[in-house]
């Protein structure tokens, strides 16, 4: 009869643990697990980028419900462990429930450090550690709350990018004078601190929180520092470290001192019961991290199981950032104290900063800001602990092998890590690649862990195995939802090949796990089908964002903003009457001009935007759709500017007018300046012109949201008729290749910006895209009422009020910001 095996948490390391007894004996124990959440295993390291907006809250499940049903885990979950008897070997939960073991594996994790002042109790002070206190921040972010992150360092700071990007006003509160003041020097602290305020985060370092204020119903109101400064927030985010959890420990008489105390093995004090990850304690060290949580892991599987195995001893790993666009690297000793000294290279026009820092003639720590590609090489050495005296001083902060990334991979040592989360190195991979016949990074996951972690060298992981196979290499694939495991290029295979016509056909065909699917999945399906078959595919009105059938994008006080259309900004004095007219009649308390050269009306309530679109009479400005016309941007032109070289308002106004109704995986922003001054901001936009003297230089990729990213110049034409054509072709290829929900910028580094040129510049290849595309818009009817012309729907009013009433993409009524 099978040993009984109970871990008590649900955590990253309690179920890499079970995962690994699994791999090596699946039959040795029944096993049980204790956890606190309300959740399956979810990789905790992921929650920023759900804040981020990078990814959704089921996209970082590691460990579905099925996966514990099929591997005969007794999962018992939102019903957290109360106390063990060591004499017994029993564990009692929260609701009475006592099991029985012959091992007993403590997992426990830790708790945030809460900071002692007065007011740390009142309601909206949170820690970020769980998914639920991300669905809180994520909610109380997009009503546009004023928050205040505790705490400057690496998960302070990846909170309070994400909160930012949820819609709320963030400031960073920090003792130390610059940010992530234990893995930065002052300079690349005082690099990131500029980077992230033009992000729009507001700091307040070197100050000490005294109390944290309320109001009369117990929530928060604002700081009070020690210095007599006050601030109005109403919401705390403490992110100020953790502490080991062991209060079970305790309790059952174990050796505790700051963490559960455990030997190289894993074993506490009683030889039934062994701790691992970040509750436990070594040597005095203690774990605040995945790499040697999962390390301990392993150690205890092979114990368990019998297996020969490594004794424990402090894992040297890499901190890195997770903010889109935000590249850093800290690793080893990084104080010049003592005998040590560092080497320091510092580039200001590529933005760029790096510091290697030697001991007794050894590598022994690395900072890097902005240029981080030799990351894994420093910290290579600093492993081997390689003598300084190899490299020249210089030499050591030169990249090897020249710019060529192929040729670096290649000359990559076998031994460096490449996967610091789970330390796998570049030989490991290599050798599982050909041992397993390995053709994917999820395959390379699976068979190694390398890229399951982070996430942050699955691109590392693709180019091996494209060095080592070539094409038969797969590219990596990102699933669309929870609903299903393949890839949107699969699922978009799958569809052609089939020449399926309703999303309904591809969810049976693709044996999605959800009949009805997801809001995340029927929007990019419906997107698929009107692009692949546009002459074919009946609209699903179901499947639209409430946004897009509202023509109006919901506020944070649950009215809404409604903007007609200005083709390339330009109006009239009937349009400007219409608007102010209606704006009077339905009491709109807030008129805007907004960035994209229109005028939104803010404030509107939901049974009222039928009638208010049937009094303006207008276009919407599709200011709340993913189209190809989402913001067309330009400034007065030669006409009226005495710089300007071109008629860019007018070449706006025929693009707006060209497109209207074209639907995009994303937003797509353009803009068209006059002349190089370039007031319309072309160089942050996914499409743009620039007049000069005879021509029109087209530029593509550019993107102005959270990752600023500039473009890059397509090529230089004569003509406005040119000008179409290009952005026309290029909409079409990125109709084509992008990813539902995938900004242009992203295909554009994806595919190679070189290439992207490449085609565009081909005549046969852009006339393709074109004849496609005209398809699509001779096939084009308006979704809402299945009309061609615009104006046509906007004179019934019935049909507007029907157009509200519709269900949403969850199969429910209408509910406010779907």
């Amino acid at each position: 009869m099978a040993e009984k095996l109970v871990v008590i948490g649900n955590g990253m390391a309690g179920v890499r643990a079970v995962d690994n007894i699994l791999r090596a004996n699946p039959d040795l124990f029944e096993i049980t697990v204790i956890g606190a959440e309300n959740y399956p295993g979810y990789n905790r390291i992921l929650l920023s980028e759900v804040l981020e907006k990078e990814m959704d809250w089921p996209d970082i499940i590691t460990n579905d419900y099925d996966w514990y049903a099929e591997n005969h885990i007794n999962l018992i979950n939102d019903n957290p462990a109360t106390a063990i008897d060591p004499v017994k070997q029993v564990v009692t939960t929260r609701s009475g429930t006592v099991f029985s073991y012959d091992k007993l594996i403590l997992a426990t994790g830790s708790m945030p450090f809460i900071l002692p002042v007065p007011g740390h109790d009142l309601k909206n002070v949170v820690a970020f550690r769980s998914i639920e206190d991300g669905k809180y921040m994520q909610q109380m972010a997009a009503n546009g709350a004023n928050i205040a992150v505790i705490g400057g360092g690496l998960l302070g700071l990846e909170a309070a990018v994400g909160l930012v990007d949820q819609g709320a006003t963030v400031s960073v509160i920090e003792l130390a004078p610059w940010l992530m003041a234990t893995q930065l020097d002052e300079t690349a602290g005082k690099m990131l601190q500029r980077d992230l305020e033009a992000r729009g985060l507001k700091f307040y370092l070197g100050k000490r929180t005294k109390s944290i204020l309320g109001d009369d119903k117990g929530q928060v109101a604002g700081l009070a520092f020690d210095d007599g400064q006050q601030l109005d927030v109403t919401m705390v985010v403490m992110s100020l470290g953790i502490r080991p959890e062991t209060t079970l420990a305790k309790t059952a008489g174990l050796n505790v001192a700051r963490g559960i105390t455990v030997d190289s093995f894993m074993r506490t004090s009683d030889n039934n019961i062994f701790a691992i990850g970040e509750c436990t304690e070594f040597e005095d060290q203690l774990v605040g991290t995945v790499a040697p949580s999962y390390a301990q892991a392993k150690i205890v599987a092979d114990v368990l199981c019998g297996e020969p195995t490594q004794p424990f001893c402090p894992v040297l790993e890499t901190i890195e950032l997770k903010v889109p666009g935000i590249d850093l690297i800290s690793a080893g000793h990084i104080k010049e104290d003592g005998d040590v000294r560092s080497i320091i290279a510092q580039d200001g026009v590529n933005h760029a900063y790096k510091r290697i820092f030697v001991k007794d003639g050894i590598v022994c720590g690395e900072i890097l800001y902005g240029d981080v590609s030799d990351g894994n090489r420093y910290f290579s050495m600093i492993k081997r602990q390689d003598e300084i005296a190899q490299y020249q001083a210089t030499g050591l902060l030169l990249k090897e092998g020249g710019s060529d990334s192929t040729e670096d991979l290649a000359s990559m040592p076998l031994d460096e890590i490449v996967c610091g989360c789970n330390g796998v190195s570049k030989g490991t991979i290599l050798d599982a690649i050909r041992a397993e016949q390995l053709t994917s990074v999820t395959g390379v996951g699976k068979v190694t862990r390398a890229g399951t972690s982070c996430g942050k060298c699955k691109p590392t992981i693709e180019a091996l195995l494209q060095l080592e196979l070539g094409d038969k290499a797969q590219a990596m694939t990102e699933t669309m939802c929870p609903c299903t495991d393949l890839g949107y290029d699969e699922i978009i295979t799958a569809i052609k090949a089939n020449h399926w016509l309703t999303s309904a056909a591809v969810r049976r065909g693709l044996n999605w796990r959800t009949e009805e699917g997801c809001d995340k999945c029927r929007p990019a399906l419906n997107y698929y089908l009107n692009m692949l078959f546009p002459t074919e595919h009946q609209e699903e009105i179901t499947a639209r964002w409430a946004n897009e059938r509202y023509l109006a994008n919901i506020q944070k006080d649950g009215t809404f903003s409604v903007i007609p259309r200005m083709a390339g900004g330009k109006t009239s004095p009937e349009q400007l009457i219409k608007i102010a007219k209606v704006a009077e009649k339905f009491h709109v308390p807030m008129i805007k001009v907004v960035n994209a050269q229109r005028i939104g009306l803010y404030g509107i309530r939901k049974e009222d935007l039928p009638k208010v679109w049937h009094d303006l009479d207008m276009d919407s400005g599709e200011a709340y759709e993913k189209t190809a016309t989402r913001e067309v941007k330009a400034c007065v032109g030669q006409d009226w500017c005495r710089f300007g070289t071109i008629d860019s308002a007018g070449l706006a106004e025929k693009i707006d007018r060209n497109y209207v109704g074209i639907d995009t995986p994303h937003k797509v922003k353009l803009g068209v300046a006059g002349c190089p001054r370039n007031c319309a901001e072309v160089l942050t936009k996914d499409f743009g012109v620039i007049g000069i003297e005879g021509g029109y230089q087209l530029y593509i990729g550019g993107n102005n949201g959270t990752q600023v990213v500039e473009a890059s110049l397509l090529t230089t034409v004569k003509t406005e008729a040119e000008v179409l054509t290009y952005f026309g072709a290029y909409l079409q290829w990125y109709r084509e290749h992008a990813h539902y929900g995938q900004r242009t910028f992203k295909v554009v580094q994806k595919t190679g910006v070189e290439n992207v040129i490449a085609m565009l510049k081909d005549d046969s290849q852009r006339n393709a895209y074109l004849e496609r595309l005209a398809i699509a818009k001779a096939a084009y009817q308006d979704y809402r009422h299945g009309l061609a012309p615009w104006q046509a729907r906007l004179q019934d009013e019935e049909n507007l009020q029907a157009l509200y009433t519709v269900v949403d993409i969850t199969g429910q009524t209408v509910k406010e910001g779907v």
